[in-house]
């Protein structure tokens, strides 16, 4: 019997169980010349790939190629495979670094949690090669399900990805807590459908909202205690 009063906890992933940055800086140190790789200068690339934004985070261009070749296709731009497959291995060693080094406090949060018998459950926007060292990240055999937007076709704040998370833990959202840092309206999506929205701080303090936070997992781990 568990000590706490929430039935279930479902969490964002980036900027809230891993991160991508180290003082305000990508850890990748990510530097691609996409001019000399596909004919299309940076800016007007990083303009193409937010333009996809939702396609890609709803599985419409399931796989990072076929976005890369969506937006040369439509911008009438001969390519090479090899670009492709370059730009795609890179991105790919990109988001293996999060998983790497998971925080000795997130890994004590999530512990906590699973001794007091609360199910866990993990809802992320991302795409294929974004979640790729999931399964062997050490923290995935805490989650007792995971929803990614890119599987489903739907992402946050969508109401049916909490709903689904929800379903499948077996739980009432009014009877859950929703952790995550802010990014893509997930917090007021969770409140929209009953769950308890908490503002994770500890990698990105630079969000706005008006719900409840939380500025490390220790922190959080407290609160849940009177929650």
């Amino acid at each position: 019997m568990s000590n706490l009063k929430a039935k279930a906890v479902l969490f964002d992933l980036f900027e809230t169980l891993v991160t991508e940055f180290s003082e305000g800086k990508r850890i990748s140190n990510r530097n691609y010349d996409y001019f000399e790789l596909l004919g299309l200068p940076n800016e007007e690339y990083k303009k193409e790939w937010r333009i996809r934004s939702k396609a890609r985070m709803t599985g419409i261009l399931p796989y990072y190629p076929s976005v890369i070749r969506d937006i040369l296709i439509k911008r009438e731009l001969s390519y090479k495979e090899e670009s492709i497959k370059f730009l795609y291995e890179e991105r790919m060693r990109e988001k293996e670094i999060p998983f790497r080094e998971i925080k000795p406090e997130i890994i004590d949060l999530l512990s906590f949690l699973k001794s007091e018998k609360v199910s866990l459950g993990l809802v992320s926007n991302c795409t294929e090669e974004e979640v790729r060292c999931w399964e062997d990240s050490g923290i995935s055999k805490y989650f007792d399900v995971a929803i990614f937007s890119y599987e489903v076709g739907y992402a946050k704040p969508d109401e049916r990805i909490y709903k689904l998370a929800c379903n499948h833990l077996k739980v009432d959202p009014r009877e859950s807590i929703f952790v995550g840092d802010g990014g893509s309206d997930e917090l007021t999506g969770a409140y929209n459908i009953g769950l308890t929205p908490i503002q994770a701080m500890w990698f990105n303090s630079y969000i706005e909202s008006n719900f409840t936070k939380a500025a490390d997992p220790l922190t959080l781990k407290e609160m849940l205690k009177d929650i």
